[in-house]
């Protein structure tokens, strides 16, 4: 599939077939306790930003604005980034809690979930293991012509690769890479998803 208008800006997401009934839905989010990035079932991004001052209050928002989510868009699955291997332990700490609340949001809504590696993400899009935020960038816009506005950090990026990861891995790619990128999700245990909606061709 080329020309993906569901990777370009919201406004368009709308002529996007793999937002079509019956499609796939994936969701994208880029864990973080200051700026969570997400990439949408309907092709859009965007971020999910906390206040310091709020301290372990921010959970409740994170928590409050995924669930909102995930009833809105009512994904197939979601693809979450996996905490780098390398992290201060105060950060480690802040960012299990994220994960813990998000977690519990999807077990809720019964989403199954999956987990790549910040080196499994940027070596599928950018063909890099170590590739910089401007790489990713970069790479989405070879890709499908998207940019970021109002992402400094790349947090809306990652949660755009996110979603189009799990297309690629369940068999409906947005875009054309080359193969040995692609391969790269091989390492990823992909949740069984049959049957599902997109797999049905129905809407439950």
């Amino acid at each position: 599939m080329t020309g993906v208008p569901g990777l370009l800006e919201p406004a368009r997401a709308g002529v996007d077939p793999a937002v079509l009934e019956g499609a796939l839905r994936v969701l994208g989010l880029d864990l973080s306790i200051v700026s969570t990035g997400y990439g949408l079932p309907n092709g859009s991004t965007g971020r999910i930003k906390t206040r310091q001052r709020d301290g372990d209050r921010r959970l409740l928002v994170i928590e409050d604005t995924v669930a909102e989510l995930v009833a809105e868009h009512r994904p197939d699955v979601a693809v979450l980034e996996d905490m780098p291997t390398r992290m201060r332990p105060n950060a480690v700490k802040a960012l299990g809690k994220v994960h813990g609340v998000v977690n519990a949001v999807l077990l809720r809504a019964g989403v199954p979930y999956v987990y790549l590696s910040p080196a499994t993400l940027k070596s599928y899009a950018a063909d890099n293991g170590s590739a910089s935020k401007d790489d990713m960038a970069a790479a989405a816009y070879l890709a499908a012509g998207v940019k970021f506005p109002d992402d400094p950090k790349g947090d809306r990026c990652d949660g755009w690769w996110l979603r189009a990861a799990g297309h690629d891995a369940y068999g409906v790619p947005l875009f054309e890479l080359p193969k040995a990128q692609r391969e790269r999700l091989a390492v990823v245990p992909w949740p069984n998803l049959s049957p599902q909606r997109w797999v049905l061709g129905v809407d439950q």
